[in-house]
């Protein structure tokens, strides 16, 4: 399909021919491939259940309409911008919307016929689509509140912002073996999560004091996770542009081809290791050397999500907020959008948590907006189980998907709120359709994959595989898997409720989660 034609030439088809001859029209490559160069998945089709996913072809799961992803490059939006994707969402969309953990805003229900107006409408507020999905260098994550905190390493705003202008949708970047994801961030928090990306901009001062970033490369999870390892290398801010060129063009000259399975960065750099593939990224591609850099700092706390109240440089405040499990709608942004404006100083970010972030809140405004959230509930102070739960899209829309998330998420935190109300440590729970790992099963305290199972009776219902203490930073690891640990999506909420009335138990002054599933025995778990 890419050989026959790159699959940013879709763009002109689709204004020009498919929002004219309608759903029927569109070409099956360009419908269940280059479309996705510019955000665009069909969805799944309504009423089909989840133990059909692997037995159905593509075209008896497509529906008629479609998924479409806003690439917000670090998160940070206007209140006019998040004001226009709310408007699609409400107009186009069913007034559906959801925040994902990449910095994203995703609509459903779109209608080809309607793609043009909408491309009109985001790129007119300085919003795009292009790459959102495909084989491309997919959104770059950055810190929500880069620049803004006292406490970040260095503000990588701008050589964010210069890598987003000069490479994306470039045809030099526009085939590469599969999917790219990056990070380029000086947070103190670690909140763009460089472990599991492809490449991952660090910020660190050398011993000479200079700010700069420490380059991470090879993460991904999936059906084979792997964390990223250091190169070793310091990088100045005015190099960040040619180093982040350097890495992909690595993946897209030398990364595997002959197996979509197989065609991450992350194998490649398994069989290479971060000697060579230093050596290979300074002597073809940046032709110099780059000196020696040291490791990042321990991110200052770990839930990495700015929910809550931040203090800012200009001595206002950011107000993060949890929504549910990233669900929201067009109506809710609305009214973020315009809360934004009136309580803040008209800017809101999204988080690599599926959280949002009201910026620049004067102290005296903190409750009212804090208040007024809450009447969509969007909470500032959410519970340890609502802040830590994460979800997919689920049954509801993805074909990949085998089990229904968003709901079950929202039904899972609800039930923990009222049997562990005193529950009083930072949890992760993240809840994943199928293996792909859209959600990060891998690296949650409690990652549930999902999956076809038996119950009670012997039948086959959804249910999940269960993971249990993944978690990034010092030692990070992923979650460990038993044999045979699975439950019904029905028994979540029991079987949760049980391993954590466990820890409370049995854990020791201070240890988190993750550590006591380490050192516990079998038995405690299952």
């Amino acid at each position: 399909m890419k050989k026959d034609s790159d699959g940013l030439t879709v763009r002109d088809r689709i204004i020009n021919i498919y929002a004219h001859g309608g759903f029927d029209s569109i070409d099956p490559q360009d419908l269940r491939g280059r479309m996705r160069w510019y955000g665009l998945y069909t969805q799944r089709a309504p009423g089909i259940p989840g133990g059909k996913t692997a037995v159905l072809e593509p075209e008896e799961l497509d529906d008629r309409y479609f998924m479409l992803r806003v690439r917000i490059d670090g998160g940070r939006m206007t209140s006019e911008q998040l004001r226009t994707i709310a408007g699609i969402s409400t107009e186009f969309g069913r007034d559906v919307a959801d925040v994902t953990d990449r910095q994203n805003i995703q609509l459903h229900w779109i209608a080809i016929e309607d793609v043009p107006e909408i491309w009109r409408r985001l790129e007119g507020v300085g919003l795009s689509t292009t790459e959102a999905c495909g084989d491309t260098p997919r959104v770059i994550l950055g810190c929500p509140l880069a620049g803004e905190l006292e406490t970040d390493v260095l503000d990588a705003t701008e050589p964010l912002r210069r890598v987003v202008d000069r490479y994306i949708g470039d045809p030099a970047f526009s085939n590469l073996p599969r999917k790219f994801k990056s990070s380029i961030s000086g947070c103190a928090e670690h909140c763009t999560n460089h472990e599991i990306n492809d490449v991952g901009f660090v910020g660190v001062v050398n011993a000479d004091g200079e700010r700069g970033y420490d380059l991470w490369v090879g993460g991904g999870l999936s059906t084979n996770p792997r964390f990223a390892e250091r190169l070793g290398v310091f990088v100045r801010p005015d190099q960040v542009e040619a180093a982040w060129a350097g890495v992909v063009g690595i993946f897209r000259d030398y990364g595997y081809r002959r197996s979509r399975t197989h065609a991450r960065l992350k194998f490649l750099l398994a069989d290479w290791g971060p000697e060579k593939f230093r050596e290979v990224l300074e002597t073809e591609y940046l032709k110099e050397a780059l000196p020696d850099g040291p490791p990042p700092a321990q991110p200052i706390q770990d839930q990495r999500d700015h929910v809550g109240l931040t203090p800012m440089r200009n001595g206002k405040l950011a107000v993060g907020f949890a929504p549910r499990a990233g669900r929201l709608s067009g109506s809710m942004l609305t009214a973020v959008a315009d809360l934004a404006d009136r309580l803040g100083d008209g800017r809101i970010a999204a988080t690599a948590q599926q959280k949002l972030v009201v910026l620049g809140v004067g102290s005296a405004d903190v409750d009212e907006l804090t208040d007024e959230l809450a009447t969509h509930d969007l909470l500032v102070k959410p519970s340890a189980f609502r802040r830590g739960t994460m979800a997919c899209t689920g049954l509801e829309f993805c074909k990949l998907a085998i089990v229904e998330t968003k709901a079950r998420a929202d039904v899972l935190y609800r039930e923990l709120e009222k049997r562990l109300p005193e529950f009083d440590e930072p949890i992760t729970i993240n809840i994943n359709g199928c293996p792909n790992s859209c959600a990060r099963f891998q690296t949650a305290d409690v990652g549930f994959k999902g999956s076809m199972v038996r119950d009670d009776d012997g039948a086959m219902v959804e249910g999940f595989q269960v993971h249990l203490g993944g978690h990034y930073g010092a030692e990070a690891a992923f979650g460990r898997k038993f044999r045979g640990l699975k439950v019904t999506a029905d028994g979540m909420p029991d079987y949760v409720e049980r391993i954590l009335r466990g820890y409370l138990e049995r854990r020791e002054p201070g240890e988190r989660f993750a550590a006591y599933v380490a050192r516990a025995e079998e038995a405690w778990l299952l």
